[in-house]
Order: structure tokens, then sequence, then C-alpha cells
């Protein structure tokens, strides 16, 4: 520390968080980013325009995430049309982020996505869904005998015409343990390389997770295949983050997730938040500089503003106006150490999201605040200029812009 203080930054914070650690060293996990499909069934999101999907695509990639779903090709000419744009601009532009679409398991659904492989000559991971609850079946007036046997013709349709399959139960999370036995056993046995478990209404709890996964898990190895396991939440009860987090701790292998958590009524887990909670627990390395620009992207193309107090990435994120919160990010940035100053109030480092800590002025500020600020944009510090600032922060409702306090500088 350039302080002169020799205690090692490893030693100025305990982690209680890595004492009690429940990934081990070296867990593998994936990313499926649902943004440009599940994403936008949001009620309040606008359908982004094509090349604005193909910058959001570019900073999935940046950001090291393994697969993203590009669209349900069955839908219409319309979603074929950005599906074909998509995956060639992963083609073209050799990007390392893999192309999914979703579909349903009907042939009508699996149809388009094999001509979008063959027009493109890119492999495009088909993952097939169908309702798995029984709530669902006795709504659509299913019976399990059909549910499997849609399952079989999709899934092995699909397989014999070379296309990775990855069969996905709606609902599963509230769905009968021998109903998911059967529909997974038989897509992975029609040929289904991974499997997704959903939560498509977000009615699990963490431990309620735990349970699934494992069941499912046993239900893979029984079938002595080699079939991955994806985990696919929702956040109705808020519970979207750490219902993930426990799907990865039981075994799935696979997350999926979107920016800033759009998604059907309360929407998905958020990709953002997941990717820096497992960065801050060691899990990935993935660099997330552009993090910030990728949830700023969406925000503005899909219409749904980022909240000041958004985790990580809201204006607030970084930003203090309080006498004795400042006064410890200003110290510390007076030694000169930025890591100090990154950390002594805050639980997320601004730096590893590209951002940094920003100090402002308001009714709660300390005189520090004020000669910190002023230090900043060159302006004097003798004690009249600071107490003109630090009476008129004192009379405000609210923290100043710099515009108001250039304003209150040029009165004097």
């Amino acid at each position: 520390m350039s302080s002169g203080d020799a205690t090692p930054h490893s030693e100025l914070i305990h982690d209680w968080n890595r004492d009690s650690e429940v990934f081990p060293k070296g867990t593998s996990v994936q990313f499926d980013d649902e943004t440009l499909r599940d994403g936008l069934q949001s009620p309040s999101v606008t359908n982004p325009p094509l090349k604005t999907k193909i910058r959001i695509l570019h900073l999935m990639n940046e950001l090291g995430l393994d697969t993203a779903d590009i669209g349900l090709p069955g839908a219409g000419d319309h979603v074929y049309r950005d599906v074909i744009a998509l995956a060639k601009e992963i083609r073209d532009q050799k990007l390392a982020i893999r192309a999914n679409c979703a579909g349903r398991t009907v042939l009508a659904d699996v149809e388009p996505m094999v001509r979008a492989v063959d027009e493109v000559g890119l492999p495009i991971e088909t993952c097939l869904f169908i309702g798995s609850s029984e709530i669902r079946r006795v709504t659509e007036d299913w019976n399990l005998d059909q549910m499997l046997r849609h399952t079989e013709q999709a899934v092995r349709f699909a397989a014999e015409r070379g296309l990775s399959v990855m069969y996905v139960t709606e609902d599963t999370a509230r769905a009968q343990p021998e109903t998911i036995r059967k529909l997974y056993t038989t897509a992975i046995e029609n040929g289904a390389k991974r499997i997704c478990v959903c939560d498509t209404v977000g009615h699990s709890t963490p431990n309620g997770v735990r349970h699934l996964i494992r069941f499912v898990a046993q239900v893979v190895r029984d079938t002595g295949e080699d079939v991955g396991i994806d985990w696919h939440g929702h956040n109705d009860r808020g519970l979207g983050l750490i219902n993930t987090l426990a799907a990865l701790e039981v075994g799935a292998e696979r997350l999926h997730g979107t920016a800033l958590g759009i998604g059907e009524r309360c929407g998905n887990t958020a990709m953002d938040q997941l990717l820096i909670n497992l960065k801050l627990m060691g899990v990935i390395e993935n660099d997330l500089q552009a993090l910030s620009r990728y949830c700023g992207e969406v925000s503005e193309a899909v219409g749904v503003p980022i909240p000041s107090n958004y985790p990580a990435l809201g204006q607030d994120a970084f930003e203090t106006g309080t006498g004795v919160h400042a006064s410890a990010v200003i110290k510390a940035l007076q030694k000169g150490d930025h890591w100090l100053a990154d950390r002594v109030y805050s639980g997320v480092p601004a730096a590893e999201l590209g951002r940094q800590q920003s100090i402002r002025v308001g009714p709660m500020s300390g005189r520090s605040n004020v000669v910190f600020w002023l230090e900043r944009h060159g302006k004097p510090t003798d004690e009249s200029t600071v107490d003109r600032v630090f009476q008129a922060a004192k009379q405000s409702q609210r923290l100043l812009t710099d515009d108001e306090i250039f304003s209150v500088l040029a009165e004097s």
C-alpha cells in the first residue's frame, strides 16, 4: 500500500463468504444468454432492430458468454430472417459465442431450424420445449402419452438431421417426479444431448432447486448417457439469482439469464448479476469491463430503464454524498490506493466493471466532500469557497449537480 502501511490488501477483508464457499475450486460453468428471445417476451419491451441485436450479440461475445438464444424461427418469416442474420454474423465475424434457437416439440418448429443450419452452414443448437406440469397438462387437455410421442418425434427428427438437441421441460419446478423422469428419459433415448430444467413461473426456492436438480441428475445417470444439465429460472418471487446459484451448486452446468433480468412477467435471472457474483466468488474469470455497455445497450434498445439503485450498474451504485462514507473513500484516494478506495465502502469493486467511485455533494455531505469536489475540478479550496458550496448543499433537498455547484461558484 502506498501509504506506508505494510498490511497487504489480501488481509484487509476477511471474507466469510469464502470461508463457507459452496463451489469447489475448478467448478465449471457455462452461460446461455436468452436476452434476444425469452427476454423479448417481456410485456414492457420494444423488439429492437436487427443492427442493434447484432451489437448486443457482440457484447455477449465480449463478456465470454458461451451460447445465445437468437430466436424462435418457427414463429414466422421475420424471426427466421433475424435468426439467419445473427447466425451469419457469428460465422462471418468468427465469434466464439455459439448459437441456439428455441422451438416447440413439433416438426413445424424443427424444420425451420434444419433449414437455418443448412443455409448458414453453422451448427445451431436446437432447444425444444414442452410443458411438463400437471396444471399445464390439465389446462391444455394433454395426456402423458401425447407428450412422450411429441418428444420422441421432434427430438429424433432433429437429431437424425445432425442438430444438437437440448430438450426443455417448461414448468419443471411444479411437475410430478415420474413425469419428469419419463420425459427426460424419452428425450435422451432419442438423441438429446442436453436437458434444461425450468422454473418457468418463478415458483422455486433455493432448497427446492437443489432437490429438483439432484433428482434430475439421477435421472440422467440412470440413462447411462453423457448429457448436460441446464437451469432456466424466473424471478417472480425475487429468487431468480439465488435459485440459479443453487442450481449450479448441485449439478447444473449451464445457466440461463437475460440482461437486466428482462423477460415475461417479473423477468428471468439477471445475467449481469449472475456474472458479477460468480466473478466475486472466484468461480469465473470473465472480463466484465463490457458489462455496463451490454446492459446499457439492452436498456436503450428495449426501452427498459436501469433503476438508479440497480446492483452494480445503476447510477447510484458507486456514488456517495454521505459524509462518513465519502470521507473514507477520499482518504483511500489520498493515499493513492485505488484498490482500497474501490472497496472500503463497496462490496463490488467498480473497476471490475469499468466504472469508478464518485464523490457527490449534498445535504448529508461533510466539508471533505466539498474539498474533494473542488480539487477534482481544479477550483480553489479556500475556506470561503468551501463554505459557500457547503451551505448550498445543506440547504438542498438532494445531491447537487455539477452545474449547480458551478453556479454557486460563479455567484461569488
